[in-house]
C-alpha cells in the first residue's frame, strides 16, 4: 500500500516490486549471511582496517567516544549511511540485507554502531535519541571532511527516529528513510519496564530489565527515561521542511512500516505522514517489526527510493 502525504511537492517514481536478478530474495539472504562472518582479525592500533572490500573505520563523536563502522566501497560517488535500532548493532540482519541490496546496485554505504552499542565505546542508554542523532552527525562530518558527503540516511526502529531527528536539526541530507520509527516516545515503555515503571524508577533511581531467563539484560536510569520522555518527535518533524526548503529545491523523506508491526504500531507511520511535507509512506502488508518474512521487499523498496532520489537530485543539479 503506497500512500503519500497531501503536502508532497515532489514525486518519486513508484518502486517496482519485481526484483532484479541480482536482488533476488535468495541472493539477499545468502549474501547477508556471508557478510556477517568476520574476514580478519582486527588490530586495535589503527583507525582504518581493510576487510576484503570493506574498511573498518573509527569515528570520534563529540563526546570523544569511538564509533565503529564498516565502509562498503563500490566506487560510486554516492554514499548512504545505515543506522541500526534499539539495543542492536550494524550486524543486525536488516542492516546487512540493506547493505547487500545497496552493494548489488553499486551504491557505497557505511553502517556503524551508535555509542553504547556493538563495537562502539560508551554506555547503552534507554534514551539518547538526540545523542544518537549527534553520533550520526559525527559520521556525516567525517565523510564530508573526506570530501565524501553522504547522499542519504536510513534508520530502522530507534534508528528511524535518529535519522528524522538528524533531518530536523542539521538539514544537510536530502534523502531520509525512516523504517518503522516511533512517533510517540511516551508509548511502548510500559511493555519494557512494567506497569508501575515511573513509581519504581522514582524510588530506586533505575530499573533493571530482565531477559526471559531472568538474568540482567540492561539498566534504565531515571535520567535516560526522562530523556526519552522529553524527546518530542512531532515538534522535531515540524522543523524538517522549514529548514530544508530554504536550502534544497528537492529532497524526500520516506517512511516504511509493516502493517503487522508488534513493537511500534503502524499508526505511528500515519502520524509521520500527516506532518512531514515532501513525504512518502509505504506500508508493507503483513510485515512485522523485524520484517522477518519481508526482507527482500524491504530491501527493494529502500534501494528503489534511494535510486530515484539520487536520479532526481542529479537531474535538478544539471
Amino acid at each position: 500500500m503506497l500512500l503519500s502525504s497531501s503536502f508532497t511537492s515532489i514525486s518519486f517514481p513508484s518502486p517496482k516490486f519485481n526484483l532484479s536478478r541480482n536482488r533476488s530474495p535468495k541472493r539477499i539472504l545468502k549474501m547477508a549471511e556471508a557478510a556477517k562472518k568476520p574476514r580478519s582479525e582486527i588490530s586495535s592500533s589503527h583507525v582504518v582496517y581493510v576487510l576484503g572490500q570493506q574498511q573498518k573505520i573509527i569515528v570520534l563523536n563529540k563526546h570523544g567516544e569511538k564509533l565503529v563502522g564498516l565502509l562498503h566501497e563500490t566506487g560510486s560517488a554516492d554514499l548512504v549511511i545505515l543506522c541500526h535500532g534499539f539495543r542492536d548493532t550494524k550486524e543486525n540482519y536488516i542492516m546487512v540485507n540493506l547493505a547487500v541490496a545497496l552493494e548489488d546496485e553499486g551504491i557505497s554505504f557505511f553502517r556503524f554502531d551508535f555509542a553504547g552499542n556493538g563495537e562502539s565505546e560508551g554506555t547503552f542508554q534507554f534514551g539518547n535519541y538526540r545523542r544518537e542523532a549527534d553520533d550520526l552527525h559525527s559520521v556525516v562530518e567525517y565523510f564530508s571532511g573526506a570530501k565524501r558527503e553522504p547522499s542519504a540516511i536510513v534508520g530502522h526502529s530507534k534508528g528511524g527516529d535518529a535519522v528524522l531527528l538528524y533531518a530536523s536539526t542539521y538539514h544537510d541530507i536530502r534523502t531520509v528513510v525512516n523504517v518503522c520509527g516511533r512517533y510517540d516516545l511516551k508509548k511502548g515503555i510500559e511493555e519494557c519496564l512494567g506497569k508501575d515503571f515511573m513509581e519504581v524508577i522514582k524510588k530506586e533511581g533505575f530499573i533493571d530489565v530482565k531477559n526471559k531467563s531472568g538474568d540482567g539484560n540492561y539498566r534504565v536510569t531515571e535520567e535516560s527515561l526522562m530523556d526519552r520522555l522529553s524527546t518530542d518527535m512531532h515538534e522535531s518533524c515540524l522543523q524538517i521542511d522549514k529548514e530544508f526548503s530554504r536550502r534544497f529545491s528537492t529532497y524526500g523523506v520516506v517512511t516504511i512500516h509493516g502493517t503487522a508491526d508488534e513493537v511500534i504500531p503502524v499508526e505511528d507511520a500515519l502520524e509521520f505522514a500527516k506532518i512531514i511535507p515532501n513525504h512518502k509512506l509505504h506500508l508493507i502488508e503483513g510485515a512485522n517489526h523485524s520484517y522477518t518474512s519481508h526482507q527482500a521487499e524491504l530491501a527493494s523498496l529502500v534501494v528503489d527510493f534511494i535510486k530515484a532520489a539520487l536520479q532526481l537530485d542529479k537531474a535538478t543539479s544539471n
